[in-house]
């Protein structure tokens, strides 16, 4: 094969992976709905739809030689098109083997996957049994028998719960690819419309080229401002020389006359040139400015891209994760078509995850338990996106679960040392139940591979504040829990508010400006040690900039008169607001509101506290622009008084003494070694009867334990511990091959704090659990 050849080949197989990604799509979605109703009116369209795509993606991979792939879609065909004329029926576990199928289907295409001639026969065989299980007309007794034996045969090679792919996978395998961005929806697809794909790799630098002209408008409206201060010196130039003229005696009058008059003139020509170029400039700079925010406009279009790229994986997420925990999910998607930011929507992937695994696993119960307080077996999880202000993206995901404690997460965060006994009843319920947001704190009775670290929330309000939103929880008891995520459309350009404090000059985000005060100094009043003023009836703290930002009170140097534009009897603050956070910034001026382009502060400063980049001036001039999230907690910590925990110091001196409990030599060696390596002091014991005898006789901070041991398993040993009023509070660990449900149920029954499956245990797992734990 020539270069040229091996070019197109590379060419074509790139674009059959978009397009195979496009058909698997639809094909998941489809076969995710057609199971939640399979006797809807709709179920005949779903299937001719699933039976379509199945068919182009065989056609598209022989026309890449990908005989693999087209030999499972030739199957995939025909058990479609049986299922369309109603010849067969599917089974719970039927779906699930064309799930797998698809996904190794996926993976193949991807490259992440290559399965062997034998692998693909066995997949294939499994495949076509589906087609042998009846024949035409109604199910009898004896077709549900092959049925289940065949499903039987089927969860042979099925992956097992513990293989189900996680989250993140599963958007690694359906992302769209790096390579290109699709400019539609996944509706307009069925329309049939023309699509077009643009190289990111192009976009993006476009983008950016696009956004830098923002600055040449900014330097042109420098220019002009500098064109019209020669314009007034020359003004002021021509003053003097009148009043030079008149103070003359009349010695050489008539050679200064003819000098003044040279002048003169040279300064009217020079005048009116002035003149006409700042009207010349001033001209082109509106059309200049017009041009670029419409190329910034259009540029953010063609960058903006559905919600439906990234949630069309989510009904399969939660799918696998409800069937994972024995429960029943419906999951309902509202607003998929509303367009933002690729940024925004690749950094939105991993916190609507964590919120969704969070439904399913605390907020909804499994059928039996929701029977007993209401009516419906199967919970709902709610995802909406909908526009706010024309600028802002709205997403509230809500479940009909169980509701969130708010006193378990007191007695979470009090556990933690995130809060003080003390300070509880001063605590309002949504102060208590944003608490979950602190990283560490779960309410989860069991720490399992799904949930219970206390780090997801955590990680959601730290993407949420980066990409300059907030994040808010409400919750009632048996009602449910809704979450609340509040972003920008875009991350191109923004506005800001110049403020100076001492001799330092800083942006602050328009968006999060409630307003400018004026006070004067008895206006400030004194509450709880802390300074405050009244506006509109609410009490707001404030506190100075330079204090929150560490930086040295410069208030009291000394500036010209032409930097102080306000009374020093005259206060001026800026309040600002982030979710439900409002505070005052005391600053010694406010100049005025650019529009401003944000730049990174580069690898070197990738983290900078209360700063989130720079923007540059006209005058070239570099100022940072404040990073509001930062601001508000070093604002918290500068107007109440800080408290430190005793417990910091100590916990870093203290050698906790750990208790390994496995009748495998080789496995307790293994925990032993690696709890060790870490600074643990640990000791051994070869079953449950061991182990509870050293647990009575010695002091032990935490056991990690085996299940499956002679004599006493880890369950037993478990149980016996929580009687036992010496050890009842001490923390058990799990680690077991036992990854069943109602193993992880059992686990939780008899007192176990964590349950960790063999099969996903690593060295890292194991130890984050029992710092937790400790």
């Amino acid at each position: 094969m020539n270069t040229k050849d091996e070019e197109f080949l590379k060419r074509l197989q790139a674009t059959f992976r978009i397009e195979a990604e496009e058909h698997i799509n639809v094909l998941t979605s489809g076969l995710i709905e057609l199971e939640k109703n399979p006797e809807n009116k709709k179920s005949l369209e779903l299937i001719e739809t699933i039976f379509r795509e199945a068919h182009s993606l065989k056609g598209a991979a022989r026309s890449v030689n990908r005989n693999d792939i087209e030999s499972i879609c030739q199957v995939l065909e025909s058990i479609f098109s049986k299922l369309k004329n109603e010849q067969i029926f599917f089974t719970s576990v039927q779906f699930d083997l064309i799930h797998k199928a698809i996904d190794v289907i996926s993976k193949m295409i991807s490259g992440k996957e290559t399965k062997s001639t034998s692998d693909n026969r066995e997949l294939i065989k499994q495949l076509q049994s589906i087609t042998e299980t009846h024949q035409p007309g109604k199910k009898t007794n004896e077709q549900v028998t092959i049925i289940e034996k065949i499903s039987e045969e089927a969860e042979k090679y099925i992956l097992p719960t513990k293989e189900i792919p996680s989250a993140e996978e599963l958007l690694t395998e359906k992302k769209p690819s790096e390579e290109t961005a699709k400019i539609e929806s996944v509706d307009e697809r069925h329309l049939q419309l023309e699509t077009v794909r643009i190289s990111t790799a192009k976009l993006d630098p476009l983008f950016l080229q696009a956004e830098q002209m923002i600055q040449s408008k900014i330097a042109s409206a420098q220019r002009s401002a500098d064109l019209k201060n020669i314009y007034d010196f020359i003004g002021t130039w021509r003053t003097e020389l009148k009043k030079w003229d008149a103070r003359r005696s009349s010695d050489n009058e008539l050679q200064l006359k003819e000098i003044i008059n040279w002048t003169n003139e040279k300064l009217d020509e020079t005048e009116r040139n002035i003149y006409n170029v700042t009207n010349a400039i001033e001209s082109d700079q509106r059309s200049l400015g017009r041009m670029i925010d419409d190329h910034v406009e259009s540029m953010k279009k063609v960058l903006m891209l559905p919600i439906s790229t990234i949630i069309e994986v989510f009904p399969r997420l939660v799918r696998d994760l409800a069937r994972s925990q024995e429960k029943e999910v419906e999951l309902i998607i509202h607003g998929k078509e509303i367009e933002v930011d690729k940024r925004i929507l690749e950094e939105l992937k991993d916190p609507l995850i964590h919120i969704i695994r969070n439904c399913i696993d605390h907020g909804i119960m499994n059928p039996k338990e929701r029977l007993k307080i209401k009516k419906l077996s199967h919970g709902t999880i709610t995802l909406n996106f909908s526009v706010t202000d024309g600028r802002n993206l709205e997403i509230s995901i809500s479940d009909d679960g169980v509701g969130i404690n708010a006193d378990k997460v007191i007695a979470a965060a009090i556990k933690a040392g995130v809060i003080f006994k003390d300070n509880v009843e001063n605590i309002s319920v949504q102060e208590s139940l944003d608490l979950i947001f602190k990283s560490g704190i779960s309410t989860s009775p069991i720490i399992t591979d799904i949930s219970g670290r206390g780090l997801g929330l955590a990680i959601v309000r730290e993407k949420v504040e980066k990409l300059g939103g907030t994040v808010s929880v409400e919750s009632q008891l048996n009602l449910g829990t809704a979450f609340r995520l509040h972003l920008p459309l875009t991350l191109s350009t923004y506005r800001g508010v110049l403020v100076r404090t001492g001799e330092y000059f800083f942006f602050i985000p328009t968006v999060n400006v409630e307003r400018v005060v004026r006070i004067s100094y008895e206006d400030i009043k004194t509450v709880e040690n802390r300074e405050t003023i009244l506006i509109e009836q609410e009490i707001i703290g404030i506190v100075k900039l330079c204090d929150a930002l560490g930086l040295k009170d410069g208030s009291k140097k000394q500036f010209s008169q032409k930097d102080v534009s306000i009374s020093s009897d005259v206060i001026q603050v800026v309040v600002l607001t982030q979710g439900n956070k409002r505070i005052g910034f005391k600053v010694d001026e406010i100049l005025n509101e650019h529009q401003m382009l944000v730049k990174e502060l580069g690898k070197q400063l990738s983290r900078v506290r209360n700063i989130s980049g720079v923007t540059v001036l006209g005058s070239g001039k570099v100022i940072p622009v404040i990073n509001i999230s930062d601001l508000m907690k070093s604002a918290m910590k500068s107007i109440s008084s800080a408290r430190v925990t005793e417990n910091e110091e100590q916990s870093e001196v203290n050698i906790y003494k750990v208790l390994v409990v496995d009748d495998s030599i080789t496995s307790r060696t293994l925990i032993k070694n690696i709890l060790e390596t870490a600074g643990y002091d640990v000791v051994a014991a070869m079953d449950g009867v061991d182990a509870y005898t050293k647990a009575l006789i010695g002091e032990f901070d935490l056991i990690v334990s085996d299940v499956d041991m002679p004599r006493m398993n880890g369950f037993e040993l478990t149980a016996k511990i929580r009687k036992e009023k010496k050890l009842s509070e001490m923390p058990v660990v799990l680690v077991t091959a036992l990854e069943s449900h109602e193993d992880r149920e059992h686990g939780i029954d008899v007192g176990a704090n964590a349950y960790i499956v063999k099969s996903s245990f690593d060295q890292s797992n194991l130890l984050d659990v029992v710092k937790k734990l400790l």
